[in-house]
């Protein structure tokens, strides 16, 4: 699900409605904090789009941005 475009880990994840998207944001929310690596996201209703780079490595894909990826697909897997 995720590609690396333009020196960003990107991904798209639907839900079945604002409440569950916005609650997948909370949770994702809390694993960003807890790595000190905090994404570039945004949420239309039900849909949650990232962009993780990271910027003191001078805006490149790193090893903080696969592993924040991998929480964030874990918490998905939750709310799917």
């Amino acid at each position: 699900m995720w590609k690396e475009i333009d020196n960003q880990l990107k991904a798209k994840f639907e839900f079945k409605n604002f409440v569950a998207a916005f609650a997948f944001m909370t949770e994702v929310a809390f694993h960003a904090e807890k790595q000190g690596h905090h994404p570039n996201w945004s949420n239309v209703y039900n849909k949650v789009e990232f962009a993780l780079t990271t910027h003191d490595a001078g805006n490149t894909v790193t090893e903080k941005d696969w592993k924040l990826a991998k929480a964030i697909d874990a918490v998905y897997e939750k709310f799917k």
